[in-house]
């Protein structure tokens, strides 16, 4: 689960989609560039973000999370079809 003060170092080591969602709320990390540490909190804070907008980002990361887990789980799946017999 990612919480405010989970390192940004962590949070894009096991969730690597967030370094998108990251980039477009103008916090810049790893992939563009611009190395950040840190915490999630203390990198929107430097962006001039409130406790309003971290929540959001908590949330609005979370969901991602776990439609990305969704996904991977789907992915890994196996169809077997019975055979016609």
């Amino acid at each position: 689960m990612i919480r405010p003060d989970i390192e940004i170092e962590e949070l894009v080591r096991v969730y690597p989609y967030s370094v998108r969602y990251l980039m477009q709320q103008g916090i810049k990390c790893i992939a563009c560039g611009e190395p950040i540490w840190g915490t999630l909190e203390e990198a929107a804070r430097e962006k001039g973000y409130g406790d309003a907008d971290i929540a959001r980002f908590v949330s609005e990361l979370n969901q991602l999370a776990g439609s990305q887990e969704t996904s991977e789980q789907a992915d890994k799946q196996i169809s077997i079809d019975p055979l016609d017999v």
